[in-house]
């Protein structure tokens, strides 16, 4: 009688990997963190600011040596220093890169991030209009264009931050603005680059960037922020804890919230009151900066001295800070942050949302805090989504990407 042989596979690892928002609490990633942020820094500093025991330090510090994300620097060294504690360490980041994606409504920004979390380099080309079947894989060949300006760094991750309703665990998404549903955003872009990818909802990508590049670095994070995005769409975030709260069935949606009046002074919604759109219409309507077909050409105006674009971006600000008044008396969060190109492409008006801000509000005593990333505050958010996953577990995320490489992908050389 023949023998048959049952061979059991292991299965293949998720090229979707859900990411982790916020500032991670393993031992590896607290002296990740340190070192990111204060390096070249010595094993004695990282036991002094993450109250981890010398022991842990040196086994952690050792293990991300070996892993190639860190590297020593006996040059550094303090004169008359005797033994390793005292040898700097920093992170080795010119090998690496992660991709983070950024899908707009109308414009996709393509970034390229060190591991330190630094932009290197970042490209901005339209989103495609098309059904998902076909606007999926042309963003994934746009990015893998991009990525053949880096043959020499290894890729580890790939970020997407994008509007909607967002399923981080299979990194499926549905964008109503871009007619979206379920579409498999994580899927195609893994399969089409060959790398492993991070799906999250934007404007928490964008709340995470605040809290884990965004303070300084003696700083810790608010024990609860409310992050509010206005631009062509608007959304909000709850960061808890030094992490992005995102509820099991996504964020909720801000979109609908009524306001008084839009900028024609008719009754309206928050989005349709001060999108991109709704500046563009109004000022068509006003007959501001005749033919301006983008914001920016409304802020030229009013930065050349027309006062109705200036009072047009000014009453933009005041209806915005009056929303965020709502929201901040709603949740009552100990800090506000706000960020988008609504609050940041014309920061005269500042001025008037705080004021705005401080009128409406019966609760919040702090004041509004703008991003730190200006008008980069997209690119920032898709690449937080990229370090997401080396952030919160540097050895098993550069163990992952490795193991892609060593099948072929995951280095772009040609």
């Amino acid at each position: 009688m023949l023998s048959t042989t049952t061979v059991i596979t292991a299965p293949a690892a998720p090229l979707v990997v859900a990411p982790r928002l916020g500032v991670a609490d393993t031992a590896a990633a607290a002296v990740l963190a340190v070192i990111r942020r204060r390096g070249p820094v010595t094993r004695d500093v990282i036991v002094t600011v993450t109250s981890l025991s010398a022991a842990t330090v040196n086994r952690q510090v050792g293990t991300l040596i070996d892993a190639g994300l860190l590297q020593e620097r006996p040059d550094l060294a303090a004169s008359g220093a005797v033994g390793r504690p005292r040898i700097p360490v920093e992170l080795n980041h010119r090998p690496f890169l992660t991709l983070g994606v950024h899908i707009g409504a109308r414009s996709t920004s393509i970034v390229a991030t060190d591991i330190r979390g630094h932009t290197l380099d970042a490209v901005e080309t339209p989103t495609p209009q098309d059904d998902p079947a076909a606007a999926l894989p042309a963003l994934a060949d746009t990015a893998q264009r991009y990525l053949q300006r880096w043959r020499t760094r290894q890729v580890l991750w790939v970020g997407v931050a994008v509007g909607g309703t967002v399923d981080s665990a299979s990194g499926s998404v549905t964008h109503p603005r871009l007619g979206w549903r379920a579409a498999p955003v994580g899927t195609v872009i893994a399969e089409r680059l060959g790398l492993r990818v991070s799906v999250a909802p934007h404007v928490d990508a964008m709340a995470a960037a605040e809290l884990v590049f965004g303070l300084p670095r003696s700083d810790a994070p608010a024990a609860t922020t409310l992050y509010v995005y206005a631009r062509e769409t608007v959304g909000f975030a709850l960061t808890i804890g030094g992490k992005v709260h995102t509820p099991a069935r996504g964020p909720g949606s801000i979109a609908g919230l009524p306001v008084q009046r839009d900028l024609n002074g008719q009754p309206a919604t928050l989005e349709d009151a001060v999108s991109d759109d709704a500046v563009l219409r109004a000022a068509r309507a006003a007959r501001i900066a005749p033919g301006a077909t983008t914001v920016a050409a409304v802020t030229r105006a009013a930065r050349a001295g027309d006062k109705a674009a200036a009072a047009l971006l000014t009453d933009r600000a005041r209806i915005l800070g009056e929303a965020v008044a709502l929201l901040a008396d709603l949740l009552n969060p100990d800090s506000v942050v706000v960020g988008g190109q609504a609050f940041t492409c014309y920061p005269e008006g500042m001025a008037a949302m705080q004021d705005a801000f401080a009128r409406r509000s019966t609760v919040s005593g702090g004041r509004v805090r703008a991003t730190v990333f200006g008008d980069r505050v997209q690119e920032a958010g898709a690449g937080v989504v990229s370090l997401s996953a080396l952030y919160a577990d540097p050895v098993s995320a550069t163990r992952r990407a490795r193991a892609m490489a060593a099948g072929g992908r995951g280095r772009f050389d040609n």
